[in-house]
């Protein structure tokens, strides 16, 4: 069978992708194709460029292709990605790896999808493929809410690092959520009235939203709660710096230490702050509980 194919990292899988993914699942039926998603891991970033340790990303692994696979995408090919794999000019990476070893007749090209160690725009990648005897087809830009720029990885970062979780939400097409496993904590806030469940990511390079407390959905055992997650460093405890991503899950009073947990963040609540005692810090986390479960009555029946 014939194969059209879309190549990239596709970090977050946002409406950028998705209008990829729909236009390369389309062209495949309309000429009796497979659809084929030709990504990468780790990000070439990691690889090639000597900030490699503060990349952070937005979809570990796992959840990238199941994402890739939900919008209808008959198959997704993980490649490993190295410095060798990387020296790949566009010609070659179209000639060797789409057309020799995947069979590709057509390509679907992203309005900024740059292929190759030439990093070539997409008008010289398009002109390159064509010459190869491949069907192209272009897609556009999906303009971001404020209309100030295209929905990209590079944006959504962006907002998440600054907190603007509504942004985020809004061109990525789904809530961002961290996975991890729970572990044990110092266990202050049971003292304190309020239990965390301290999450260690399962992905250490994703990146954690702006340090302050979240209203959060929490998935644990197959079951759905409200929560509130502080992100930071503790300034009150007097952490040792290192961030920290701590829920406290509502109504739920279960020991679920070495269990998964995954939080899907819904609405930023504030910045996190230093207080003077342990009894004001209590004081705030009250108000905050309260704000939590005031706003959770708008998210009952959600799903995005």
């Amino acid at each position: 069978m014939a194969v059209s194919v879309a190549t990239g990292f596709f970090d977050g899988v946002h409406l950028g992708h998705r209008l990829v993914l729909e236009r390369l699942v389309s062209l495949a039926r309309s000429r009796g194709d497979e659809s084929v998603v030709v990504t990468f891991w780790p990000h070439p970033r990691a690889v090639l460029q000597q900030e490699a340790d503060s990349l952070r990303l937005l979809t570990s692994l796992e959840d990238k292709t199941a994402m890739i696979e939900a919008r209808g995408v008959d198959r997704v090919e993980v490649l490993p990605f190295s410095r060798d794999f990387g020296a790949l000019s566009t010609e070659a990476y179209l000639r060797e790896v789409l057309q020799r070893r995947f069979g590709a007749t057509a390509l679907v090209l992203g309005y900024d999808n740059r292929i190759g160690a030439d990093l070539l725009p997409p008008d010289d990648t398009a002109a390159i493929a064509s010459a190869l005897g491949l069907e192209v087809l272009r897609c556009g830009s999906v303009p971001a809410p404020d209309g100030t720029t295209a929905v990209s990885s590079t944006a959504i970062r962006r907002c998440l690092a600054e907190g603007r979780i509504d942004a985020a939400r809004a061109m990525l097409g789904w809530d961002y959520s961290l996975k991890g496993v729970v572990v044990a904590g110092n266990r202050i806030g049971r003292t304190l009235g309020f239990p965390t469940a301290n999450m260690q990511l399962y992905e250490p390079r994703l990146l954690v939203p702006a340090n302050g407390v979240y209203l959060v959905q929490v998935e644990v055992e197959g079951a759905v709660y409200f929560g509130m997650t502080n992100i930071g460093v503790r300034p009150t405890l007097g952490g040792s710096g290192a961030v920290t991503v701590e829920t406290h899950i509502l109504d739920f009073d279960e020991d679920i230490y070495g269990l998964d947990i995954r939080i899907r963040f819904l609405q930023r609540i504030r910045e996190e702050r230093r207080f003077e005692s342990l009894e004001a810090l209590s004081a705030q986390l009250e108000r905050d509980r309260l704000e939590i479960s005031a706003q959770s009555l708008k998210f009952a029946d959600y799903t995005y």
